[in-house]
């Protein structure tokens, strides 16, 4: 059994979202020297959106095992994507690298084209670059605040999706990340978890959409996760007790997350479409 860190964590603050791995103490586990494949995702093709760290590099290093190869979608963590697709590459898979702004839905269009031109098509498109910040009040929450966080967390999956979909076979699949935030809101996350609630319902509507088309859909729903945009995003006191409400007493680590895009990915959830699956360490949701 893996021994994964418990809080209370060292002092950390980053001060540029969505932070780096370079400076989390500790850093983030993403499977590197556990993660075993066993050729599930043979010879599929997968889009990552925030594949640079966090919950999306665990997924990249987990597919690239399982047989798949990755382009690597992310903001400006060249440092970060570079080491993600590294570690693609490490496992016989070919690796891509894209930077730029999901928020833009011309971006989004470009990522697919560039898929499409690398790989010859997509199996799997998992939607999970991510923006949050903490407020005490609504008021502190800025219109441009507001705005950002739906056009990274929302419109960009809309975008991907629609521009995606003409590439996508039967037996495809599109995962998106949601949040425990979307059943349990955390009253300083307003925005942020607003939009992963919208995640929900998108997934749900998306699903019974795509269901003749024989493409599944479905979310996971992380809870505390230990991942670069926790000190980028949170006061120092809430990162160094990260983890520490809920029943394990500690954060989940990115490895912890990337076993179930696997299984959803792969062709053993051929009838699931539709699920949020949660990955919350013990906290349940409604």
């Amino acid at each position: 059994m893996l021994d994964f860190p418990k809080p209370p964590f060292e002092n950390q603050r980053q001060l540029t979202p969505p932070g780096r791995d370079a400076d989390m103490d500790p850093r983030p586990d993403y499977g590197e020297a556990h993660y075993k494949g066993s050729g599930r995702l043979a010879g599929r093709k997968a889009i990552i959106t925030g594949g640079d760290s966090g919950i999306g590099k665990a997924v990249a290093l987990a597919y690239a095992r399982e047989g798949a190869d990755v382009l690597v979608s992310y903001y400006d963590e060249h440092d970060d994507a570079q080491e993600a697709c590294r570690l693609v590459e490490s496992a016989g898979r070919k690796a891509v690298r894209m930077a730029g702004d999901v928020k833009d839905p011309r971006h989004c269009r470009a990522i697919v084209e560039r898929a499409v031109a690398e790989f010859g098509g997509i199996d799997i498109l998992v939607n999970n670059a991510a923006h949050q910040k903490t407020f005490a009040d609504p008021e502190d929450i800025s219109d441009e605040e507001w705005e950002v966080t739906f056009a990274t967390n929302v419109h960009a999956m809309f975008y991907l999706v629609k521009a995606a979909l003409p590439h996508m076979k039967a037996g495809s699949s599109i995962i998106n990340t949601t949040s425990v935030n979307a059943d349990s809101p955390s009253p300083h996350l307003l925005a942020y978890a607003t939009t992963k609630g919208a995640i929900q319902n998108f997934t749900g509507g998306l699903a019974q959409m795509l269901a003749e088309r024989d493409i599944r859909v479905n979310c996971v729903a992380p809870g505390p996760v230990w991942t670069p945009l926790i000190p980028a995003t949170m006061p120092m006191e809430k990162v160094r007790d990260f983890g520490k409400q809920v029943p394990m007493k500690r954060p989940g680590q990115p490895c912890e997350l990337a076993p179930v895009y696997v299984m959803l990915a792969s062709s053993e959830a051929s009838y699931v479409s539709g699920a949020t699956v949660a990955v919350t360490g013990g906290k349940p949701i409604i």
